[in-house]
């Protein structure tokens, strides 16, 4: 579920990833006869392998599990390495059960389908009409709709500091309405208006399910999903239940150069976006059952007519770019559409793929390491051998084009970000710079730097590659949003000044400075202060105390705040975080003392005009930093 670990990646490596790069629609595809290769089950095996051997190696996972479907058959299932290290069992495709995170939302949405189709519930009805046990408040005029949940255009700010998963499986089960009315978000836009990938979006949608059907969500998924397509190695509970607890899979991470199994984590109350662990094998059902328009063998997961409806695009940034469906998100590769999710926590990642007019789906989960880029790479393998695209010229394009690329320069941060609590700081560092130069525009630097030239109003194809990026514009023309062809749920707006680390940077950097002069100044110059008048006197040890206070702060700030690792930060409120919040509200405290004695020293021409100004810079800089925290949420408890 902890897509956050995608916001993260996104944030600060986004182009150092082999992420899914999106090729245009209108490239050239090879001809058809290519894709009959697949019919030599053992080239792909050995294909598979030897692809699968150098990512054991380069992205360090003990174990990963594959499936490949088409055409309504599994043409490889296989394991590699191993699912549990210490019973030094090797991976099995059949019985072992990988977390697959953020991929479960394609079981509530497949769920939510299946409702709309028996008329219980309508895409495009206020969810509160569905809602007996949590309502949303009306904070728009527009209400939100399942469409926009299954869009993500709801409009929730994202959330999760302290309460988004748990590693105490004591505290299980736990009641999907009561965490969701105790952990709502704000609504921060209007619904239907922009993508911001949601969790708490999938988990409201799992609570109608709950609610419009009668049945508890987990029951819900095993009769209605994995009984209908014979997944006998799936499930949604949580702890793993019993039946199935030796085929639960650990998740690992390297300590100290060796793999060591971590605790697990759970959704809790947010299962619906994120509780799955399922085999290779059954996931390969699902995957035929929507390749196959919701026909799996003699079962109708679905009619044909939803599940052509469920892949559709029904959220669109922009005509030239990848559309999110109802649930699914959309790709191109290799000039195909491919409909895709994934899902990431601590230690496991997975990725599912669709090729609807190949009838050929994927799915590939690893048990640690660098999962996410091993997924990716793998599957565009897999399209550069069977589905080759032909080298393809970018369109000429005017002069127009060619010279308005520098309004698109800036900094943008993801949409999906926090507004009202302690998690906005979180996404502090979380921006992405385009610079623009001639007619091109530039992302990243040094070997990571991709560079792209337009190709269409608003629309920008990678030089010497496939991505694709496009901006939104406002009536008058100005740039308000950015969106990456590989993250169709994620797009980036336009950053504030406020929200710009150039802007805190610098102010922050200088202040820090300031602060060590007082500090250096009051050390060397103690006798004289200790001369001076009472009033003078206590006015410098103060700018001093604010000084040392300050500079104390920020790197509680780093050791406490931003250097919390994610597993804590996501689990729970921990003692360190409860104290440091009052530092802050004490160099409120001094920040205020300074202001008043800074106009009495002007007042009463405290030391030389030289000295009273540096007491003023001093202030100052405790004033910029008060705010810094005030924006950032960091002054006082803003607890989701």
């Amino acid at each position: 579920m902890l897509v956050t670990l995608l916001v993260a990646v996104a944030g600060s490596s986004l182009f150092g990833a082999q992420a899914p790069i999106s090729a245009a629609q209108s490239t050239p595809v090879k001809s058809e006869g290519e894709a009959n290769s697949l019919n030599d089950v053992a080239g792909l095996t050995a294909f598979i392998d030897g692809i699968m051997k150098v990512h054991m190696d380069n992205f360090k996972f003990p174990g990963a599990v594959i499936s490949i479907v088409k055409d309504g058959e599994i043409l490889l299932a296989k394991g590699y390495g191993y699912s549990n290290l210490e019973k030094n069992q090797l991976a099995n495709p059949e019985t072992d059960l990988f977390r697959i995170a953020s991929t479960t939302k394609l079981f509530t949405w497949t769920a939510v389908m299946q409702l709309v189709e028996q008329g219980k519930i309508d895409l495009d009805t206020d969810v509160n009409t569905y809602l007996k046990t949590v309502k949303i408040p009306n904070t728009y005029s527009e209400p939100i709709t399942m469409r926009h949940l299954m869009t993500h255009t709801a409009g929730f700010e994202e959330g999760g500091v302290g309460y988004q998963i748990t590693t105490d499986p004591k505290k299980l089960p736990v009641s999907i309405s009561e965490t969701l009315a105790k952990h709502m978000p704000a609504r921060v836009r209007p619904p239907g208006e922009m993508s911001s990938y949601s969790n708490y979006g999938a988990a409201l949608a799992g609570l109608i399910v709950e609610e419009v059907s009668g049945i508890a969500y987990n029951d819900y998924i095993q009769k209605y999903v994995f009984d209908s397509l014979d997944m006998k190695y799936a499930t949604v509970q949580e702890p793993i239940p019993a039946a199935l607890e030796a085929f639960s899979v650990p998740g690992y991470a390297k300590e100290n150069g060796v793999f060591a199994a971590q605790p697990p984590t759970f959704e809790g109350g947010f299962r619906p976006a994120g509780s799955a662990a399922v085999s290779a094998i059954d996931m390969a059902h699902f995957m035929i059952a929507h390749l196959q328009n919701g026909r799996y063998g003699e079962k109708q997961l679905l009619k044909p007519e939803t599940a052509l409806l469920m892949h559709a695009p029904a959220f669109q940034f922009h005509k030239d770019l990848p559309a999110m469906d109802l649930g699914f998100y959309e790709l191109y590769m290799n000039g195909r559409k491919v409909i895709s999710h994934g899902g990431a926590d601590m230690q496991f990642n997975t990725e599912l793929y669709l090729v609807p007019d190949k009838q050929i789906g994927i799915f590939v989960s690893y048990n640690g390491g660098d999962g996410a880029l091993a997924a990716d790479g793998l599957a565009k393998a897999f399209l550069d051998r069977y589905f080759p695209v032909e080298e393809a010229s970018l369109p000429l394009v005017s002069s127009e084009l060619n010279d308005a690329v520098q309004k698109y320069a800036g900094s943008y941060q993801f949409t999906r970000r926090n507004h009202t609590d302690i998690d906005k700081f979180y996404s502090f560092m979380s921006k992405i710079s385009v610079a623009a130069a001639g007619n091109r525009l530039f992302i990243g630097s040094g070997a990571e730097q991709q560079v792209f030239e337009p190709i269409g109003p608003d629309v920008f194809q990678q030089v010497g590659g496939e991505g694709r990026i496009g901006f939104r514009t406002d009536e008058s023309g100005k740039v308000t949003h950015l969106l990456l062809d590989f993250l169709p749920a994620m797009p980036l707006e336009r950053a504030s000044l406020l929200d710009q680390t150039s802007f805190w940077f610098p102010l922050l950097g200088i202040s820090v400075f300031l602060f060590i002069t007082v500090i250096l100044g009051f050390l060397y110059r103690r006798r004289e202060i200790s001369a001076m008048p009472n009033e003078q006197k206590w006015a410098y040890r103060l700018s001093a105390a604010t000084a040392v206070w300050a500079l104390s702060t920020i790197v509680a700030t780093l050791v406490i705040v931003m250097n919390m690792d994610l597993l804590t930060r996501l689990s729970r409120i921990t003692q360190s975080l409860n104290l440091y919040l009052f530092m802050p509200i004490l160099l409120v405290g001094f920040t205020l003392a300074m202001i008043v004695l800074s106009v009495l020293a002007w007042k009463n021409k405290y030391w030389t005009v030289l000295k009273r100004v540096h007491y003023s810079l001093i202030m100052l800089s405790a004033v910029a930093l008060s705010l810094f925290f005030y924006h950032w949420n960091l002054l006082g408890w803003h607890f989701g």
